[in-house]
C-alpha cells in the first residue's frame, strides 16, 4: 500500500524557479512503489495549481490536502520556508515533512538566528541591521557583505569592496526585503553541514561539503552550474569535530525538524556560522543530498526518512 505525499513548489518569492526544481527532484525521487505523489504549485501570483495546472481555491487546496497522508513542503523562502506552509499543515492538522512554524521562521530571520547563534557561543560575522529610513546614512566601514534578513538562494547579495558600493548593494538587498544585513568580510573556507533528524528522533550531521571558489557564493554561482562542491570537505579532525558541534547546537536551538543546512565560515579561530536554511534545495545534485549521499544514504533513501520522520 502507498502513501499519498503532496509534494508543494513554487511560491511567490524570488526563488520560485529554484522551489520547482526541488520539488520536482522530490517528486521525480520518491520510491513510486512505496508512495503516490500529489504535486501543487503555488503561482508566483499565489494562486495554487494541481497536477493538470487549473487554478484552485484554498477549499480545493484542503480538501486535496486532507486526501493525502504526507504534506513535503518545499517552497524557498518567504511564504513558505518561513514557516507559513507548516503553519498551514499545524491548523488543519496535517502531518508535514520539515521544521515548524517557530523555526522557519527564526531561521528565516538572519538576524534573529545571529542573536541566538551567540547566545550560545557560537560566532557569527560581525554586523549590524539596517532598514529602509536608516540605509540612505548607513556609514562605511570597510569591506563588507550586504545580505537581505529574510530571503534565500543568495538573491540580493554583495560583496562591498569601495565605498560608493554600499547604497547600491543596500538598495539590491531592500528591494527584496524591508530589512538589511551589513556584516563584516570572514576570510575563511565555506563549508556547509546537514543535520538531519530522523524518523526514530535521532540527530545525525552528514559529512560537510566545501564550497570552493573566490568572492560572494551568489546565485549565479550557485545556479550556473559553475560551482566547485567538494564533499566530503578535506578536514582537521578538530574542526570537523566543532563544525558538527556547532551545527548540530543551532538546529537543536532553532527547533529544526526533517532537514537543514547550516552553513559556515571556517576561520583559524573557529567556525562562524553563516545562516541556516531550514527548506534547502532538494534536486539529487543539491547540496544536502550530496552530502548524505557521501554517507551512503542515496537521494530516495533521505526522502523516505524524511517521510517517514514527518509530524503535526
Amino acid at each position: 500500500m502507498t502513501t499519498r505525499v503532496a509534494v508543494i513548489g513554487g511560491g511567490q518569492s524570488c526563488e520560485h524557479e529554484v522551489s520547482l526544481a526541488s520539488a520536482a527532484g522530490v517528486a521525480a525521487g520518491l520510491d513510486p512503489t512505496s508512495y503516490d505523489v500529489v504535486p501543487l504549485t503555488i503561482g508566483r501570483d499565489g494562486t495554487w495549481r494541481d497536477r493538470g495546472w487549473r487554478p484552485m481555491g484554498l477549499s480545493g487546496v484542503a480538501q486535496i490536502l486532507r486526501g493525502c497522508e504526507v504534506v513535503f513542503p518545499l517552497v524557498h523562502g518567504p511564504r513558505g520556508e518561513d514557516g507559513t506552509l507548516a503553519a498551514l499543515c499545524e491548523l488543519a492538522g496535517l502531518r508535514y515533512v520539515g521544521s515548524g512554524v517557530g523555526a522557519g521562521a527564526l531561521a528565516m530571520d538572519k538576524w534573529a538566528t545571529k542573536l541566538v547563534a551567540n547566545a550560545l557561543g557560537i560566532a557569527t560575522a560581525p554586523g549590524r541591521l539596517v532598514t529602509v529610513p536608516g540605509a540612505p546614512i548607513e556609514p562605511w566601514t570597510g569591506p563588507v557583505v550586504v545580505k537581505p534578513v529574510a530571503a534565500g538562494s543568495s538573491r540580493g547579495v554583495s560583496k562591498v569592496c569601495e565605498p560608493d558600493g554600499l547604497r547600491p548593494a543596500l538598495e539590491a538587498a531592500l528591494a527584496l526585503d524591508s530589512r538589511a544585513l551589513v556584516e563584516d568580510v570572514i576570510a575563511g573556507r565555506e563549508i556547509d553541514v546537514a543535520v538531519l533528524r530522523c524518523a526514530d528522533g535521532a540527530l545525525v550531521a552528514a559529512p560537510p561539503l566545501e564550497i570552493v571558489g573566490d568572492g560572494v557564493f551568489d546565485y549565479d554561482a550557485k545556479y550556473g552550474g559553475a560551482a566547485d562542491f567538494r564533499v566530503p570537505a578535506v578536514l582537521e579532525e578538530r574542526d570537523a569535530k566543532a563544525l558538527e558541534d556547532a551545527a548540530l547546537t543551532v538546529y537543536a536551538a532553532l527547533g529544526c525538524s526533517g532537514v537543514a543546512r547550516v552553513d559556515f565560515f571556517l576561520t583559524d579561530a573557529g567556525p562562524v556560522l553563516n545562516e541556516v536554511n531550514t527548506t534547502p534545495g532538494m534536486t539529487e545534485h543539491s547540496q544536502v543530498p550530496r552530502m548524505f549521499a557521501a554517507a551512503g544514504l542515496g537521494y530516495s533513501d533521505l526522502l523516505d526518512e524524511l517521510v517517514r520522520g514527518a509530524h503535526r
